[in-house]
């Protein structure tokens, strides 16, 4: 992601791997809890459990940054934040155009982290005429015949697709023809897209159906455990006839 569509993040030319890249922002989460909290200091175990993650890997990250801490005391707080957030580019300001106001865009729209963070939504932007100008969390939305035109005027290079799945792959190619060269896509949908343009894919059903799948698991084991805990069974001494056919080769002791 990059400003002017030109510079690419630090973490790149760094070497940083992406899984290290995909966690800073949990680092930087925990951290800033902490800062809010003003603690000054924190050890790498503290650091992982409030992240989510083993204090091994954590400081596995944290040597591709330079941080190593300091033995008996942990790392500084503040620097860790600052750092993090340098490093995920989030000292400077990055203009986002959101594709779509329906609830989900309208939603993003009013979402008051983005500007803490160090995102500003730039321009909102809707294929109905109807929504024309009609202001939503105080910005008026655009129409799509002027996608060119707003993405230049603001300096764009973060799109934000929420438009329902089979316009996605359009609003994605008028994104990266305007110069768009990171897209965070909602649309239950895959997009293609060019080499030096990145997609996140956020998928809420996908999430959803990993959660059935855990909570099928963990009513199988349940269930498991409910079988494990029933009455012993006993072997009859033959499967002989009875008088309604087969005997039961084991019934309840």
């Amino acid at each position: 992601m990059a400003t002017g569509r030109t510079h690419r993040p630090a973490t790149r030319s760094r070497g940083i791997p992406e899984a290290t890249v995909a966690r800073l922002p949990l680092y930087l989460r925990a951290l800033t809890a902490l800062s809010e909290r003003s603690v000054p200091t924190v050890s790498s175990e503290e650091l992982a459990t409030a992240a989510g993650v083993n204090s091994a890997k954590l400081r596995k990250d944290f040597s591709y940054l330079g941080s190593y801490g300091t033995r008996g005391v942990g790392y500084d707080v503040e620097y860790l934040v600052y750092q993090i957030s340098r490093e995920l580019g989030l000292t400077q300001d990055w203009p986002v155009a959101i594709v779509g106001i329906g609830n989900l865009g309208a939603a993003l729209a009013n979402y008051g982290g983005f500007a803490s963070r160090g995102f500003r939504v730039a321009a909102l932007i809707d294929a109905d005429p109807a929504m024309a100008g009609t202001p939503v969390a105080g910005i008026p939305v655009q129409h799509t015949d002027d996608l060119d035109r707003i993405i230049s005027e603001n300096g764009v290079s973060i799109g934000v697709i929420t438009t329902p799945p089979g316009a996605a792959q359009q609003v994605c190619d008028r994104l990266v023809a305007a110069g768009v060269t990171s897209i965070l896509n909602f649309a239950p949908t895959v997009l293609s897209v060019p080499e030096g343009v990145d997609v996140r894919k956020v998928d809420l059903s996908i999430e959803l159906q990993i959660l059935a799948f855990h909570e099928q698991r963990k009513a199988g084991e349940d269930a498991t455990a409910e079988d494990e805990g029933a009455p012993p069974m006993r072997a009859t001494p033959t499967g002989r006839k009875g008088p309604d056919g087969d005997m039961p080769a084991v019934m309840p002791a």
